[in-house]
């Protein structure tokens, strides 16, 4: 069964079939347990595994955690529906092992919801950390050989106005007593979780430290810039920049993401960080301006503030050498090709 919205991901998952090539024969015949697999990361993972393995011929199983099972059925229905697919209800702090043996595991829970980390940091901090030791123990008690943690690239805490882009190898950090770093230092602990779990059981933990990214599933109203300037674009509103639009940012489009995640689960070395995203930064402003271009000339760009001469921007933006290096990893499409395809996605 195929929606329409699903119809226009075609294309998109033929790239990561063709990208993945070759990855996929070890899990021919076996199952996989993926967390979070109703957010964004979790979309096109399953999005992914759903295609490759009709392709492929697979005869692969996924469970997948939700919260809301209904919620999910609604919006992915394909997905939800699909023979290959199990929803299992649940919080991943506390959910019920499930009896099958589950070779690999994704856990990709928890989404970086500023809105949460502001309100409601405490859960936050509870969902990563209680919620990836909960997993990790499913994984050593279900026979699970690959692990594979979505962290992110806020572990390094605020990117040196000097360093353009931040490469695994750095040794920074947050600061531990500022409670806006909630996020941050959860995803440091669950690192250091995978770290001591697979120490002690012969289970191999694959590190992904994500940055920014863009596709159809992310949502055009919450904090994501990107998402709101094509959803502003869409309705038909001026774009508007909540700060002085000199922060730099990198996106990744969802395609290569979900090409990339799948390389590090099956390819990647144990506890070996990889950076997920894009070297190809731009300041806020540029964003806006390129999301405008590529969508509507026209449209109005409102900036809140205006920039102080001479003030280092902001950035957060990774360097992806390793991944280059070591997996082959590349970006594929281009920040112009990914704001068109999202908001192609999105239109009626």
């Amino acid at each position: 069964m195929q929606n329409h919205a699903s119809q226009k991901l075609v294309p998109d998952l033929e790239l990561v079939a063709a990208n993945t090539q070759g990855l996929w024969d070890e899990l021919r015949g076996e199952r996989v347990f993926i967390t979070g697999g109703t957010g964004f990361f979790g979309c096109w993972l399953v999005e992914s595994f759903c295609f490759v393995n009709r392709l492929l011929g697979l005869g692969a199983e996924a469970t997948i955690l939700t919260r809301n099972p209904e919620a999910f059925t609604q919006k992915c229905p394909h997905l939800a529906l699909d023979a290959a697919v199990t929803l299992q209800r649940g919080d991943v702090r506390s959910f019920s092992f499930p009896q099958k043996e589950y070779k690999y595991i994704i856990h990709a829970a928890t989404e970086a919801s500023a809105r949460q980390a502001r309100d409601a940091p405490l859960e936050m901090l509870s969902t990563i950390i209680a919620g990836t030791e909960h997993t990790l123990e499913f994984a050593v008690k279900h026979g699970a050989r690959k692990f594979l943690l979505t962290s992110s690239g806020a572990v390094y805490g605020k990117q040196p106005a000097d360093m353009p882009h931040v490469s695994e190898s750095y040794a920074g950090a947050p600061d531990p007593i500022d409670p806006a770093n909630v996020y941050a230092e959860g995803k440091r602990t669950a690192e250091l979780l995978c770290a001591l779990y697979q120490k002690t059981a012969s289970l191999d933990c694959k590190i992904a430290r994500c940055w920014a990214f863009c596709g159809p599933h992310l949502p055009l109203d919450q904090h994501f810039a990107i998402g709101n300037f094509i959803g502003d674009v869409l309705a038909g509103r001026p774009i508007q920049i909540q700060g002085d639009g000199t922060p730099r940012r990198s996106y990744l489009y969802a395609a290569d993401l979900a090409i990339w995640l799948w390389t590090i689960l099956f390819r990647a070395p144990a506890l070996v960080p990889f950076n997920v995203g894009s070297v190809h930064d731009v300041s806020i402003l540029e964003l806006a301006q390129t999301v405008a271009a590529t969508l509507n000339p026209r449209t109005e760009i409102r900036v809140a503030r205006q920039a102080i001469p001479g003030t280092a921007p902001l950035r957060y933006v990774p360097s992806v050498e390793r991944a280059r290096e070591a997996l082959g990893l590349r970006q594929i499409i281009s920040l112009e090709e990914c704001i068109r395809r999202t908001a192609k996605w999105y239109a009626k």
